[in-house]
């Protein structure tokens, strides 16, 4: 009989396995469901990064193990891209490390950082990664309930301070999964000033930082004076450039949490596929218009769906960042109840808020991977339903 790590008990996925089954069954019953659960985009990347891929895997000197740290040209290409940006300065040698998706590194982290009992801060509604990777670490998990009355914003003066002495990481995620929520330099400031009164790291998840809207601009965690001194940010090009399947992100920041990074993972991997790097580059330092073009289109589609859940009556604010709809579930039943009957009723799969932590309760997450016209025929369908 095989019996489990004690390591993996913390671990589950049994309320997105049941929603996923839930969606299968409906499916195989003949009913059309308009997807809107999984946060996977439907969009293509640009024909240049495609070529620079293409080329890539046609070079017969493409297939033998890369750096684990990435290739020179990449690592200068996050730098240059960074400086652009968010004005921030860093040095592609020790302050800029290549990963396999960005989900990898804050998988990886707690590893580098905290021994078992130790306690990392994490957001709750959270991305399941920030629980999974410290769980498997050993450490305590503690969580910072994200509420709207504090802005969806950890109330950094509510943690007792017995856990913030035995701290050693905080994991933050602005503009925010599952709910579209953004922070200002004022709160990374406020968050500076914390790590650097009790000891600890700060892991800010920035994958959808140019996923922003009306001419929001969320601020990079390190453009804050000291951050880098105490944090460090993990950004992808999942979300940016299409590029999910690519398996390419990175992180930047504290060079000495980087090197720690760096060290476990030469144990673990011999670093991302040659041509994804290099496609990775051409995103980085081509023409940005594609980038542009996408955050268009996903706006629309957030104008299209909360223009018409709020004509179903089904009152929703429209985000000013990411790809996604954090909504209050309009029936008062719970998250996991309502998503099941939204989808039995009207074939349009979400994720219940629940199945992101306990604070996730009485909302629901609606991913905008869809076209236009199926986004609007989702609307149109929940209209009727509700009505």
């Amino acid at each position: 009989m095989v019996q489990q790590a004690d390591r993996m008990r913390g671990l589950t996925s049994a309320i997105f396995s049941e929603i996923a089954d839930l969606q299968k069954k409906a499916i195989a019953s003949g009913k059309d469901v308009i997807q809107l659960s999984i946060g996977s985009p439907d969009l293509a990347p640009a024909p240049h990064i495609i070529e620079a891929l293409k080329s890539g895997a046609e070079a017969s000197d493409s297939y033998g193990y890369t750096l684990t740290k990435g290739r020179p040209e990449l690592l200068t290409a996050i730098a240059d891209w960074y400086k652009t940006k968010f004005g921030v300065e860093l040095d592609a040698d020790s302050e800029v490390h290549s990963l396999i998706g960005s989900q990898e590194g804050l998988a990886h982290i707690s590893l580098c950082l905290a021994n078992p009992g130790d306690y990392v801060l994490i957001p709750d509604p959270g991305y399941p990664i920030y629980s999974a990777g410290p769980l498997v670490a050993g450490a305590n998990l503690h969580r910072m309930c994200l509420t709207p009355e504090n802005g969806f914003l950890p109330d950094l003066d509510a943690i007792d301070e017995s856990i913030l002495k035995q701290t050693k990481l905080m994991i933050l995620n602005y503009p925010n999964n599952p709910l579209a929520a953004t922070a200002t330099p004022e709160f990374f400031a406020k968050v500076v000033a914390l790590a650097n009164r009790y000891d600890f790291i700060v892991c800010h998840d920035f994958a959808y930082s140019e996923l922003v809207f009306d001419g929001y601009r969320q601020a990079s965690f390190l453009s804050v004076p000291g951050a880098k001194e105490v944090g460090i940010e993990f950004n992808s090009l999942s979300k940016t450039y299409s590029m999910c399947g690519c398996r390419v992100g990175y992180v930047v920041g504290n060079a000495e949490v980087i090197s720690l990074l760096s060290r476990l993972k030469s144990n673990f991997d011999y670093g991302v596929f040659a041509p994804i790097q290099q496609a990775a580059v051409a995103a980085l330092t081509g023409p940005q218009d594609c980038v542009d073009n996408t955050v268009a289109i996903y706006q629309r589609r957030r104008d299209i769906l909360v223009d018409g859940l709020n004509q179903a009556g089904w009152k929703v604010e429209k985000p000013k960042a990411s790809m996604y709809i954090w909504a209050k579930v309009p029936t008062g039943q719970s998250s996991f109840d309502f998503t099941v009957d939204l989808l039995n009723n009207t074939g349009v799969a979400v994720i219940p808020g629940i199945a992101f932590g306990d604070c996730g309760e009485g909302y629901v997450r609606i991913a905008l991977v869809q076209p236009e016209e199926r986004i609007s025929e989702a609307a149109a369908r929940i209209k009727q339903w509700l009505r």
